[in-house]
């Protein structure tokens, strides 16, 4: 794991604000994002962690305030290579294989063949190389948009509710290869509103109306609050929030 104290951030977000259909849903938001770690993006639904990660990436018109990503500024064409992203919804062509799709985007992103098989292996997928991903089912299709997301061997992997709709012996998986890639270097940023994912975590980012209430260990978050788990924190934090 890299040593945080001697190393500069992946990510800079400094007063962003974003506002969409006449919403804030970002008003004023500060963070720094470490390589090498896990950072976990939780709160409920709607509450700006997709509009973040969309900012990340540089697919998000932003109001103000600035996002840099490994030095440059988000969305640029130098950090396409650099940054991977999965979407909540499997970002796949039904009507081709799993092979034809990494092959597909391979010559998209200008990632070497020898990427593919990598790739693969990392995510578990290589008995379903030649099945069409519209076959697939859920959590396959999830794990070949992560595929994709890694043929480039990005040092950011953006990755917005990759566990949503999966079994527990599969989540535990993906967790298990988000620490490995971590522990290359890799800035993980995953989104989530179960909060017993926090745990896996090396950080986290709590967010709430567009605000983040929380920026911390997940151990010193338990210690702040006295609360036994995350949720607990979690609730706890609010409950100050309205007591204020």
């Amino acid at each position: 794991m890299v040593n945080s104290m001697s190393v500069a951030p992946a990510v800079e977000i400094r007063s962003l604000r974003v506002v969409r259909g006449g919403r804030v849903v970002l008003p004023d938001l500060t963070a720094a994002i470490l390589p090498g770690k896990i950072t976990g993006l939780l709160g409920p639904s709607g509450c700006g962690k997709t509009t973040l990660m969309r900012c990340i990436v540089g697919v998000q018109k932003m109001q103000g305030g600035t996002v840099r990503v490994l030095g440059e500024e988000s969305g640029r064409p130098a950090l396409r290579r650099r940054v991977g992203y999965v979407t909540q919804a499997p970002s796949v062509y039904d009507d081709l294989t799993v092979r034809e799709n990494l092959r597909f985007f391979a010559s998209v992103l200008g990632a070497s063949r020898s990427r593919i098989d990598v790739a693969v292996a990392t995510v578990g997928l290589q008995s379903s190389m030649h099945s069409l991903a519209g076959r697939l089912s859920g959590g396959q299709r999830s794990r070949v948009s992560l595929a994709v997301a890694m043929l480039s061997e990005p040092e950011v992997l953006v990755l917005d509710e990759p566990t949503v709709g999966l079994d527990p012996v599969l989540r535990r998986q993906l967790w298990g290869t988000f620490a490995d890639l971590a522990h290359t270097g890799v800035a993980i940023i995953v989104s989530s509103h179960v909060m017993d994912e926090a745990q896996r975590c090396d950080r986290l980012m709590l967010m709430r109306e567009g605000e983040l209430i929380a920026d911390e260990e997940p151990e010193a978050l338990l210690a702040r609050t006295n609360a036994a788990d995350i949720e607990a924190a979690f609730l706890a934090l609010v409950d100050n929030e309205a007591q204020v």
